[in-house]
């Protein structure tokens, strides 16, 4: 089935501004980036999408099978091969952090490597993108590469986060 309109965009921006004798001096800063993706599996291109909010409870952990097990918005089994860009947002109202990365056994460490994770608080989101020009992406190997664990950082509370991920099959 063929993606379209796929993309992935950030952008940030701050401007410091200063008194001076003549009035305000200003140094606006900024860094955006934009990725768009054509349909299929080479490079600049995606074939997969998996989309979802999930909820763990406390002290609760959950591993991701990226290759064979997730499900599309019409419910086909999704086996990644590469993945071209991924957003992760811990919603705003949660009590606890949403912790990725570092399955136990067979991790997905394209990005994180195989121990480390990558800690979001309430509110808290992080996107990464491959380079239009990238064919490789971040690899999936499955399984014994294909284990993405996200992970309720503490008790009490459940939390509750978005995933998008985008990628392709081959």
């Amino acid at each position: 089935m063929p993606l379209s309109g796929t993309m992935l965009a950030v952008a940030a921006f701050a401007e410091q501004s200063t008194t001076i004798d003549l009035g305000t001096s200003r140094a606006p800063q900024s860094l955006s980036r934009k990725m768009e993706l054509g349909s299929g599996t080479g490079a600049g291109n995606a074939d997969r999408v998996f989309s979802d909010r999930r909820t763990l409870a406390a002290s609760g952990t959950e591993d991701l099978d990226l290759a064979g097990v997730l499900v599309d918005a019409f419910g086909a089994t999704i086996t990644f091969a590469r993945i071209k860009g991924i957003v992760i947002a811990a919603a705003a109202g949660n009590s606890n952090n949403v912790v990725v990365g570092a399955a136990a056994s067979n991790p997905w460490a394209t990005l994180l490597g195989a121990t480390h994770t990558l800690t979001l608080r309430p509110g808290a989101f992080v996107a990464v993108g491959t380079g239009a020009a990238d064919a490789t992406g971040y690899a999936v190997t499955a399984s014994t590469g294909d284990l993405l664990k996200v992970a309720n950082s503490g008790a009490g509370t459940s939390v509750t986060y978005d995933i998008h991920i985008i990628g392709a099959s081959a």
